[in-house]
């Protein structure tokens, strides 16, 4: 091997020195399933780190409808969509989502990941700007890096920034706007009128990822552009099956124009293998019950406002969410850490988020809710962090009985 390169690998040690200070809180070992209590070392944990905002993981219609893809399909398709690996629960899927998402078409890819890479990468040339949200998810900075396109960073959900940005470019090349529907760590939401709003100023196409939206936002969770009233308005939809659809796998809705474009230029799909069958199935069977249990999204945002209003009580600074993803913003990477060792030790599993994927003075645990969740367990959770909070000095912690908890 290379010695540069050998040097660079043998010196990174940010991960030993993690775990020789018993810091190191990623891969953690789940030994059941993905639910509101899962088994670590043998022990029960109460989840709060799982982006299973519906509870479907566990579902048993899911499980079946997994099973009999599997005996009818196989367990895998042995190629990419373009050649040998569309199977007819593909198109059941892809025609079933772009009903529910309102949309002309959709297209699956073999992860939410890819779905973006494989979005973005064909559509900006050289003479085109790409604009996201200097918050975007990881994928997304990849598939614009995936181009020939100029990006551009806005300030977040800054709509002043984003309009500076527009005006500035000079030509006659396309023009795409990309940000999250929801975004992952913070939990916000975009502010999508007034994006749309620039983008037919601009004459902008208009990209949003929705991952943390669909099944979470609008009208039988059809995403940000529901909750909006402009889904038929947004240009393109990217999300994922590995969130409130309980599964695994990504798609693209748009046109049927734009979809028959990225079959044929997407990378991504091209030469990836497709959805496994279990996969597609199961997906197919979440979009069902989300469609037909209504309740559950009703109970994920009791769950969610109550949490918020608890959380507040007790002195926690969550910035500005709207959603199910709650940010317990710590701001320094060392008490982030030792925060999510004291309640993993407790018995609650968090995630902790530091720089670099953000900075070190917005370091933050990230604490997310299911609709499956009880308001017990809600309530335990918020009590361990409060007496964790205490132990690590965090500011503005509140005496718990002076709260409403």
């Amino acid at each position: 091997m290379n010695q540069n390169l050998l040097s660079k690998i043998r010196g990174y040690d940010v991960a030993d020195s993690l775990k020789r200070a018993n810091l190191y809180p990623y891969f953690r070992v789940i030994e059941s399933e993905q639910d509101t209590e899962v088994i670590i070392d043998g022990k029960p944990s109460l989840m709060f780190g799982s982006n299973s905002y519906l509870g479907l993981t566990n579902h048993p219609k899911l499980k079946e409808a997994a099973h009999r893809a599997t005996d009818q399909y196989g367990t895998g398709c042995a190629g990419s969509r373009f050649l040998n690996g569309t199977l007819k629960i593909h198109i059941e899927l892809e025609e079933a989502l772009a009903d529910y998402l309102q949309k002309e078409a959709v297209l699956l890819y073999s992860t939410g990941f890819q779905a973006n890479l494989g979005a973005i990468a064909p559509l900006a040339g050289r003479n085109d700007y790409i604009f996201i949200d200097e918050l975007v998810h990881a994928s997304i900075i990849d598939g614009t890096r995936l181009t020939f396109g100029k990006v551009v960073k806005y300030r977040h959900n800054n709509m002043e920034s984003l309009e500076q940005q527009l005006r500035r470019v000079e030509g006659d090349g396309a023009k795409i706007i990309i940000m999250d529907g929801v975004f992952s760590m913070e939990g916000d939401i975009a502010d999508l009128p007034n994006i749309m709003r620039l983008a037919k100023l601009y004459d902008a196409t208009v990209i949003v990822d929705d991952a943390h939206a669909v099944g979470v936002l609008g009208d039988r969770g059809r995403g940000t552009g529901s909750h909006f009233g402009l889904q038929k308005e947004v240009d393109i939809i990217v999300g994922t099956f590995s969130k409130s659809l309980a599964s695994l796998g990504g798609f693209v809705a748009a046109d049927h124009d734009l979809i028959n474009y990225l079959k044929h230029n997407s990378r991504a799909l091209i030469f990836s293998a497709s959805m496994t069958p279990a996969a597609a199935a199961s997906a197919l069977a979440a979009l069902e019950i989300i469609q037909d249990e209504p309740e559950r999204i009703e109970k994920l945002w009791t769950n969610t406002n109550y949490a918020m209003e608890q959380l507040r009580a007790a002195g926690f600074e969550i910035g500005h969410t709207e959603s199910p993803i709650l940010p317990i913003y710590i701001r320094d990477d060392l008490k982030t850490f030792q925060f999510a060792r004291m309640m993993a030790e407790d018995g609650v599993f968090v995630n902790p988020v530091v720089s670099p994927a953000v900075r070190s003075s917005d370091s933050l645990i990230r604490f997310s809710l299911m609709a499956t969740h009880t308001i017990e367990q809600i309530d335990r959770a918020i009590e361990i962090m409060h007496h964790n909070a205490q132990l690590l000095e965090l500011h503005e912690i509140r005496d718990l009985e002076e709260s409403t908890i």
